[in-house]
């Protein structure tokens, strides 16, 4: 490649706007481990091994859509993982007692939409630091799990069990669960509601400047409360989703679970700052996640700690990354 060649990549380059630079890395990386994998271990590449990226992750991938819209104000949101498990108790709880599968399910997402609608609530008009009230919704939850039940709870539904081992074939012996079609249809809802309708827009405009959304007569205050009710509800549903993945409800599900739907979010290039991020991207982030932790289970030898600290390198060189971009708009 002469000097030529090299300086039209570049003016190719520069034409990308710099907002989709971080999503552009994240697939980047993505698609790096991903081809590392296929190349050292032998059937990596294969089409089931991609789509149990899916499968195995499906619960994730709902919990990173909420916490995107909640980053995207500039907000955390630190209660999803206790959340969910909270979902699962109230599950298998319900369930145990006779309630109809629907019926269930409707007091499940209700219990989590009600909590982040309070959360929300409380950091707006009592002007709380997120990170305080998310923490001390987190406890809540948590707490709630063991209210309901110290134990793990089985699920033995029918209707619950032939939803977690249903499956849909793809051919050539290829198959997803239908948690992969509630994850993918939960994604689509969110990228419509951020790109295409003014809830949406006002979310990116509050992570931009709240001042300034304020003063263009934007409704921030419902926003910024709204974003916190939709992480609730995919919460709930990543909850729910969950307990058909493991067919129990138990108050230790989920732990940690939070700081990895963040460091997804993060990866698959939202600012922590706001303003700046696409769900897309956390659906990437969700998948390198997914193919870190599936190199570690090919390779047999490693201890799947090594998934946190290649997490954790990951996390701090993408915010390394953000803060150049941001160093150089500026």
């Amino acid at each position: 490649m002469n000097v030529l060649d090299v300086g039209r990549v570049k003016d190719r380059v520069d034409r990308i706007p710099r907002r989709f630079l971080p999503v552009i890395a994240t697939f980047t990386v993505f698609v790096l481990t991903f081809g590392t994998g296929s190349v050292r271990y032998e059937g990596f590449a294969s089409p089931q091994v991609a789509t149990n990226l899916f499968v195995d992750n499906a619960f994730l991938i709902v919990l990173a859509v909420g916490m995107t819209f909640v980053i995207l104000t500039g907000g955390i949101d630190l209660s999803v993982g206790a959340v969910a498990a909270l979902s699962t108790m109230i599950a298998a709880a319900t369930l145990e007692a006779g309630w109809p599968p629907l019926a269930a399910a409707l007091a499940v997402l209700a219990s989590g939409t009600a909590l982040g609608l309070l959360m929300g609530l409380v950091i707006h008009f009592f002007d709380v630091q997120p990170f305080i009230v998310t923490l001390a919704g987190m406890f809540l939850a948590r707490g709630l799990c063991f209210l309901i039940s110290v134990e793990s709870i089985s699920i033995t539904d029918p209707v619950f069990r032939e939803l977690a081992t249903g499956t849909i074939s793809l051919g050539d012996e290829v198959t997803l669960t239908y948690s992969v079609l509630i994850a993918l249809a939960v994604v689509l809802v969110a990228v419509y509601v951020l790109h295409l309708t003014r809830f949406g827009r006002t979310v990116y405009a509050v992570g931009g400047s709240e001042s300034s959304a304020r003063l263009m007569g934007l409704p921030t205050g419902r926003v910024r409360v709204g974003v916190y009710a939709v992480s609730g509800f995919c919460s709930a549903l990543g909850g729910l989703l969950f307990s058909l993945y493991m067919l129990s409800g138990y108050g230790l599900h989920g732990v940690g679970m939070e700081l990895d739907v963040i460091a997804a979010v993060v990866i698959g290039g939202t600012l922590l700052s706001g303003g700046v991020g696409y769900v897309a991207g956390s659906v990437a982030g969700v998948l390198v996640l997914g193919t870190v932790q599936t190199i570690i289970s090919f390779e047999g030898t490693l201890s799947s700690w090594w998934t946190k600290i290649v997490i954790g390198v990951l996390l701090l060189v993408f915010i390394i990354f953000q803060r150049m971009m941001m160093r150089r708009s500026g």
